[in-house]
């Protein structure tokens, strides 16, 4: 059975940091991109993040970028979002999602909010909460 479960998620004042962790199993995680997104209640989903093993790459939305880092941790089939410098617009629920990946695919090319609906498996979510 493929499982995701994320954690990390907390309450944190603006400008703070924090680290979010999407443990994976039942399946071959370096076949798989792993990305972040997230909701908030009444907006559409967007993409936050994604890594690719399988084609080594990795991927961060313009809201994102310089703050945020993505890394892979095989032995431990753990994708860490590490959140530094964050911003009350951060403010969402943030999910973890698997997609079998190519070997000659770029993550940027999965890692879209419209491309989100191919994502077979989702964790359940954890909410990150930046106050101002």
């Amino acid at each position: 059975e493929v499982q995701l479960v994320e954690s990390g998620g907390g309450l944190v004042q603006a400008g703070g940091s924090l680290r979010l962790s999407c443990a994976a199993s039942g399946f071959t995680f370096d076949d798989y991109a792993i990305g972040w997104f997230r909701q908030v209640p009444g907006k559409e989903r967007e993409e936050v993040s994604c890594i690719s093993n399988r084609h080594p790459s990795t991927y961060y939305a313009d809201s994102v970028k310089g703050r945020f880092t993505i890394s892979s941790e095989n032995a431990k089939n753990t994708v860490y979002l590490q959140m530094n410098n964050l911003k009350p617009d951060d403010t969402a629920v943030y999910y973890c999602a698997a997609h079998r990946s190519s070997l000659w695919t770029d993550v940027r090319y999965y890692c879209s909010a419209s491309y989100a609906r191919n994502f077979a498996s989702w964790g359940q979510g954890t909410q990150v909460t930046v106050s101002s």
